[in-house]
């Protein structure tokens, strides 16, 4: 199903530079895409790949509008963020041919009598929804999904199939959890008697805000005494571990593999690149941007972008990297040796002078 490039602009805004009729039925890369679809320009480096295009129009920037109609014969759609209107694009092209989930209750799900499921909401094959339970209108819960006792389902939340969601967790409207995610699992806490490890009761639940994402696979613990708490907007990528009784500020976004223990307080507008690393109890503010790999071992009471990671080299220069860092402690003292020496050496001077 097509829509035309004047209808599009209408919905989603923009200023459009070509034939208001013309009709596209989705989008596509600029390399790929063909006489039926539209592409975008986001990278300015990219300008030879996009007057090379065979899309119908383009989506640019106004700094890069002049030059692309200089070579280019497709229309072009104007916009201060061209990322931004592609992803809107993309959304309203998706809605055309997507399958809305019809409502009501599977006949092979378990409900609890007194677990309140809104008419509208649509509740899978296999589902489990156990006493107490809140599912808002127009949730959608894909087959093999538990939902525990006295946990709450925000309206138009969709959880993927085999979602785990435990006991007494929240989470907002219009969030969306992939398959295999787990929340509200039990904290890592544990006291030390001896050697023999005594288990710390996880009494808290996982209380998640409006509009958050979480990936697949991706695990939240329920905190210990108080709540583990993600505000809304907050993105979190696949695989990701949060550990219990943290705190993610509103519009994070962590790519994949971040693992962040627990108790740490994270900012908003933050944004963690795949497989960094942030240790228990840290305080980050808001707008720090720490990069892939990166081990965070201190608070970060500062704006800005941080990267702790050592670069990649070949084994051979890394093992001369690492003896030169072993051996930093003994050049230090050697050095501190030579100062003082220095010193004493240009006091004698001083004095014969």
């Amino acid at each position: 199903m097509g829509t035309r490039l004047g209808q599009l602009v209408e919905r989603l805004g923009g200023q459009l530079m070509g034939d208001a009729n013309l009709e596209v039925d989705g989008i596509a890369p600029l390399a790929d895409a063909s006489a039926s679809h539209i592409s975008f320009l986001s990278n300015s480096k990219l300008r030879a790949q996009a007057l090379q295009s065979q899309a119908a129009a383009l989506i640019v920037s106004a700094a890069d509008q002049a030059f692309i109609s200089a070579g280019f014969s497709g229309a072009l759609i104007v916009t201060n963020n061209p990322y931004v209107y592609f992803a809107r694009a993309a959304q309203y092209f998706e809605s055309l041919t997507a399958l809305v989930p019809q409502p009501g209750v599977h006949a092979s799900a378990v409900v609890a009598d007194d677990a309140q499921v809104a008419a509208s909401a649509h509740i899978g094959a296999r589902v489990v929804i156990e006493s107490g339970a809140v599912i808002g209108e127009n949730a959608v819960i894909d087959a093999g999904c538990y939902i525990g006792r006295e946990a709450v389902i925000g309206a138009e939340t969709h959880l993927f199939a085999n979602v785990t969601f435990h006991a007494q967790c929240v989470i907002g409207q219009r969030g969306i959890i992939h398959s295999g995610a787990v929340i509200g699992t039990d904290g890592f806490g544990f006291a030390n008697e001896g050697g023999v490890y005594i288990k710390i009761p996880q009494t808290g639940r996982v209380v998640i805000g409006d509009d958050v994402d979480i990936g697949a696979n991706t695990t939240i613990d329920r905190g210990a005494l108080a709540d583990t708490i993600i505000e809304d907007g907050v993105k979190l990528d696949n695989q990701i571990q949060i550990g219990h009784n943290c705190h993610i500020g509103a519009h994070t976004a962590m790519a994949g593999c971040v693992g962040v223990a627990g108790s740490a307080k994270i900012g908003k507008y933050c944004t963690f690149g795949g497989a960094a690393m942030v240790l228990g109890h840290l305080t980050i503010v808001d707008k720090v941007h720490v990069g892939s790999g990166s081990m965070v071992s201190r608070s970060i009471l500062e704006p800005g972008q941080y990267t702790g990671f050592y670069p990649l080299a070949k084994n051979s220069e890394w093992e001369k990297s690492a003896v030169i860092v072993r051996n930093l402690s003994t050049m230090r003292d050697k050095i501190r040796a030579l100062e003082k020496t220095i010193k004493t050496l240009t006091n004698q001077d001083e004095k014969t002078l």
